[in-house]
């Protein structure tokens, strides 16, 4: 009972380093913001030294808060932002900064693969059926796939991809730092959409793949199958985090899989919700299916021997920092304030004066383009509606109400998906700290939302609760057990006909200005 798991978080935002004991309990944590790059051609990048030295800073200020002997740590695990690439050169060292799951710059070289006078929703349909047949879906035109991040370097970037020893996801770029070997696992090689899907326990490149996209084999990483032990940390890593030698590291997930056990729903068809920067509707699925029309599809879960369906949104919680920053608290030349540390807790409190519908303001959140429940670089968000009259409050209800809007739209097609209403749905993330976003999201869905104890945790607890799989400490039917709920929402009647309403001029508004937005956007597409 004295043995601890670290795992290390790395989100989009930062990285999140924490401890555990064998009830997935947590112990102690650390978090720290790291710089996110971003460009007018649609690039999205961050710098993997940030990364690392991000993470022992955290490491550090957590040892040192908390005290704890580091010795009793028996195994590190890794959850990390998905769909993301490092070029690496043989020495481990990276080429350029890595690209991220948010860079569209990928989608024409994408585009170009798919050339074809039998164009399917801007696939060739003859590789669409190969990548469905053998994967289980199909890269989003959109060009945030791993795969398009390579074609894109190969295309545009010629020396760095020549010079490329593995091209790896993050998760795997920080396993090869903690371990030195070059692997990545049977649900992290997903997004690269050039392995063969079909047996879930025995998932391999597919040789007919990777020379239909034009990807050589060798700079890809050997492959270990999903949750398991890869061998010991490197001896360095012992010494400078004061670690056993033996401490062992396990094959870690994406932060979709490791969320999707942390919410505690890990029987089939049990939904989860996460709102974070992004934004997902996720359920474990005993067999595989695929949407491709609305980019979602069921891929190698973070549990051994199952499936799960995967879908993002692009701007969900990235849409309130957006709306503090550059709107209420931007540190320009008419005001240099920042923001207030509890910012957050006071817009709840603001949003609660403020009645449902937020008096006919109607906030689209694409900040960033949208992947699912519709693959389109170019639709971009706004206020529409907009009054002299209409306040801040009103602005910021309606945010939280345009997520719930897109996350609803997304809903439908994964319960369409799935066959089935999902009775109620656990809510984790950072948007389940806020009661009034819980209450909005259960008027809008029209169901009881579970918001789970320590929602922005999730991550890192799914984490320690897999290394706990993996090492044996506990059964699959244990995990239930470790995941609370903190709070039921019920949906509110007298809200329904309002909410139904506003949901079909929500759908109006895509359908209308997405040709306006396909010609002001083109080169973001």
């Amino acid at each position: 009972m004295n043995e601890l798991i670290l795992t290390v978080d790395l989100g989009t935002s930062g990285p999140k380093v924490a401890l555990f004991d064998q009830q997935a309990k947590l112990l102690a944590s650390a978090f720290e913001e790291i710089p996110l790059l971003l460009f007018e051609n649609g690039g999205a990048e961050q710098r993997p030294a940030d990364w690392i030295g991000a993470i022992k800073r955290c490491y550090s200020q957590m040892i040192s808060e908390s005290k704890i002997d580091p010795k009793r740590i028996i195994a590190l695990n890794c959850t990390s932002q998905w769909s993301g690439t490092v070029a690496v050169d043989q020495s481990g060292t990276p080429l350029m900064n890595s690209i991220i799951w948010m860079d569209s710059r990928g989608a024409s070289s994408l585009k170009k693969l798919n050339q074809s006078l039998l164009n399917v929703s801007g696939y060739d349909a003859l590789k669409l059926l190969q990548w469905l047949r053998i994967t289980g879906g199909a890269p989003s035109i959109s060009g945030k796939d791993s795969l398009a991040h390579i074609l894109y370097i190969k295309d545009e970037l010629p020396e760095i991809y020549s010079k490329t020893y593995k091209f790896l996801e993050p998760k795997d770029f920080l396993n090869l730092y903690f371990s030195g070997q070059f692997l990545s696992s049977y649900d992290a090689i997903t997004m690269h959409w050039v392995t063969d899907n079909r047996d879930i326990n025995h998932i391999q490149y597919h040789d007919g793949l990777l020379k239909m996209v034009g990807l050589d084999r060798a700079k890809l990483p050997d492959l270990v199958p999903t949750n398991s032990v890869v061998g010991k940390i490197r001896r360095e890593i012992a010494a400078e985090f004061g670690l056993n030698e033996n401490v062992q590291l396990i094959s870690g997930a994406g932060d979709i899989h490791s969320a999707a056990v942390g919410s505690g729903a890990i029987l089939d068809y049990q939904a989860h919700l996460y709102i974070g920067t992004s934004s997902w509707i996720v359920y474990h699925s005993p067999v595989k299916k695929t949407d491709v029309l609305h980019n979602i599809g069921t891929i190698p879960s973070g549990i051994p021997g199952k499936y799960m369906l995967a879908n993002e949104q692009q701007t969900a919680g990235a849409c309130l920092p957006f709306l503090r920053n550059q709107l209420f608290y931007p540190k320009d030349v008419l005001d240099s304030r920042a923001p207030p540390e509890n910012f957050y807790l006071l817009a709840d409190q603001l949003v609660e004066t403020v009645a449902p519908g937020s008096d006919g303001l109607v906030f689209l959140p694409w900040l960033y383009g949208e992947r699912s429940p519709v693959d389109d670089g170019s639709v971009r968000g706004g206020f529409m509606n907009l009054t002299l009259s209409h306040s801040r409050a009103q602005m910021i209800r309606a945010v939280l109400e345009g997520v719930a809007m897109n996350s609803k739209w997304l809903l439908q097609h994964v319960e369409k998906l799935a066959g089935r209403t999902f009775d109620s749905i656990n809510f984790i993330g950072g948007g389940a700290k806020s009661a009034t976003w819980s209450q909005i999201f259960a008027d809008v869905y029209d169901r009881p939302i579970h918001a789970m104890k320590d929602p922005i945790l999730c991550n890192s607890r799914g984490t320690a609760i897999l290394a706990l799989l993996a090492l044996k400490r506990i059964e699959l039917a244990d995990i239930g057990k470790l995941v609370d709920v903190q709070k039921v929402f019920n949906p509110r009647k007298e809200n329904r006909s309002l909410y139904d309403d506003r949901f079909e001029r929500f759908l109006d508004l895509y359908k209308m200005n997405k040709p306006f937005f396909n010609r002001m956007n083109k080169k973001s597409k």
